[in-house]
């Protein structure tokens, strides 16, 4: 029987880039919940949240019965071309640590937009407009950023890079994924698929997500499970929210709480003969929720429904 492989990540603790860090989870409690809950992976956070020596960070996951080093995110600006180099920097020196730490699977370099920081985008997600996108000389720039990264990564660590498709960022809507897979070079860049982000970007909540899947299959390298609360989505449109506002109004609930079809994601998983994890992400605000019992309702629920898998 396979066995479904679960890690969660440091946004299902509140700690989210641009968000107030006086009120996020200390990392070590973090990660004792995590294991506590069941978890055997998780992602780097930001840059400094945990640990940023190498022998430290691996005697922080090794001493939690070796949680494996599954990625980081990394978010750079990359319409404008002047973000490139420093972005590039960054994601370098992110990757070197991801490597320096990592077991197996090999973790990925998780690059995206600097979602969040563009008050249009912001405003406007899970509703975009085809007028609300790149013109085809910004996609050319974007992703030619993100295509040097990637290859800088590669090049400097040996790792591989994933592009995070995310609300609030210039790739959000299945079709900017699209360009963006078509215009980027696929033995360097591929995509972390994000259930949650995909179906809001949708601008809809009756979706299917097998067709989505193999849409963009073969650049699937790494997936992120979120939920959509339909309710929510549906009054953000209608009243015109923006994206934080969303969240802050329980956009993201609990796996199984939502509209997302996660048996269906995981047959897809398991046909597809998927060896690497799932990534938990319920994408909570600092300070919100409950986050341990969060962890362990959504650690259950994918018990539940892991035959789907197998």
């Amino acid at each position: 029987m396979k066995q479904l492989l679960v890690g969660n990540a440091p946004c299902s603790w509140g700690t989210l880039e641009h968000q107030d860090t006086s009120k996020q989870v200390p990392f070590g409690r973090m990660l004792d919940e995590l294991v506590e809950t069941g978890y055997t992976g998780t992602e780097l956070g930001d840059w400094g949240y945990m640990p940023t020596d190498p022998d430290a960070l691996c005697n922080e996951l090794r001493k939690r019965g070796n949680v494996v080093m599954l990625g980081a995110f990394v978010p750079v600006a990359l319409k404008n071309s002047g973000a490139h180099a420093e972005g590039r920097e960054r994601a370098v020196k992110t990757a070197r640590l991801l490597a320096r730490v990592a077991t197996q699977p090999v973790p990925f370099l998780v690059l995206s937009d600097d979602n969040g920081t563009d008050p249009v985008r912001t405003q406007r997600a899970g509703r975009i407009r085809p007028m609300d996108g790149l013109r085809r000389e910004e996609w050319k720039v974007f992703a030619r950023g993100a295509d040097e990264i990637a290859a800088a990564v590669l090049g400097e660590t040996g790792l591989r890079t994933v592009f995070h498709h995310h609300c609030a960022g210039y790739v959000e809507t299945p079709d900017e994924i699209a360009m963006l897979l078509d215009l980027t070079n696929p033995e360097c860049l591929g995509l972390a698929f994000d259930t949650g982000h995909y179906v809001h970007g949708t601008g809809g909540e009756d979706i299917d997500l097998t067709a989505a899947l193999n849409r963009f299959a073969e650049r699937i390298w790494y997936v992120h499970l979120k939920d959509l609360d339909p309710a929510v989505a549906r009054r953000g449109r209608k009243e015109e929210r923006d994206y934080f506002t969303a969240m802050r109004n329980g956009l993201y609930p609990e796996l199984g709480k939502g509209c997302v079809d996660f048996p269906s994601v995981l047959g897809w998983l398991g046909r597809r003969d998927y060896r690497g994890y799932v990534l938990v992400e319920q994408d909570v605000l600092p300070g919100m929720g409950t986050p341990k019992q969060s962890a362990q309702r959504n650690r259950a629920y994918l018990r539940s429904i892991e035959e789907n898998f197998a």
